[in-house]
């Protein structure tokens, strides 16, 4: 299945996405300018410390626009239902609309998503079935890059020896402290605020259960796995491959699950 491009016209999405952008440019053009380029020509760093951070944050930004501009799983207008198939869909009450099990209805977007997880502003878009992986590599490469910075900001002061600056004329090195506290505190306040969201995601993956379906709690045994966690990790990818799982440049292809292994909601 190829990726549709899905468009939110959102200003409140438009803003939480601009600023996650402002964040990774921020670090993306200081911490390297600052620390790891000086660093690197008085060899206290190798060349694969540079090489990874710039790894990291090509994986982190591509996750990211991914992620917005995917089709989460909207249900198109007039869904062909195979006679086998009807039992497993249902009328939506808000856009009397036919839809499968397990979807929900986004009053922000206005439409139905299969397997919708919940709406995310900081992407400006639905986590759905069709863009669940690329949000769980969004969360996860954020949590290494930003990791990764605040490891560079303390070995900056308090590990590498000191750099000869020889242009103390230049900006950044004349705002170094400040311009770094400022990276700092960024990198805490977003490593803390995606580690909860990130654990709180891969339960979900684990019990076979989504953000909404929690909420709703209308099942008993909603919190009991039903499937085993490679399964439940497959179906979200889209391959059994796990290497895959940590690639965003590819394409997900959806993995047939029986209905009788899904929480009907």
């Amino acid at each position: 299945m190829g990726l549709r491009i899905h468009f939110v016209v959102d200003p409140q999405g438009w803003c939480c996405m601009g600023l996650i952008i402002f964040v990774w440019l921020y670090n993306t053009i200081f911490i390297p300018k600052v620390i790891l380029f000086p660093h690197y020509e008085e060899g206290n760093i190798s060349v694969v410390a540079v090489l990874c951070y710039y790894f990291c944050s090509l994986f982190c930004i591509a996750s990211l626009f991914r992620a917005s501009v995917a089709d989460p799983g909207k249900l198109p207008e007039n869904p062909k239902i195979s006679i086998t198939e009807r039992e497993y869909w249902e009328l939506c009450n808000k856009c009397n609309m036919m839809r499968p099990k397990r979807s929900h209805h986004c009053s922000r977007c206005g439409h139905c998503v299969r397997r919708m997880d919940h709406h995310c502003p900081w992407i400006n878009n639905c986590v759905g079935e069709d863009n669940h992986w690329l949000f769980l590599q969004l969360c996860f490469y954020t949590q290494i890059l930003s990791s990764y910075t605040l490891i560079l900001d303390f070995c900056h002061y308090y590990y590498f020896l000191p750099l000869k600056k020889e242009n103390w004329d230049v900006f950044v090195y004349r705002h170094e402290l400040a311009l770094l506290r400022m990276s700092a505190f960024m990198g805490l306040i977003i490593l803390g605020g995606i580690s909860r969201l990130f654990y709180t995601q891969l339960m979900g993956i684990f019990t076979d259960t989504t953000s909404i379906e929690k909420m709703s709690n209308c099942c008993e045994d909603i919190s009991r796995p039903r499937k085993p966690w490679q399964q439940t990790f497959s179906e979200v990818f889209g391959t059994h491959w796990k290497i895959l799982w940590f690639i965003p440049f590819r394409q997900r292809q959806p993995l047939r699950v029986p209905y009788h292994f899904a929480n009907h909601v």
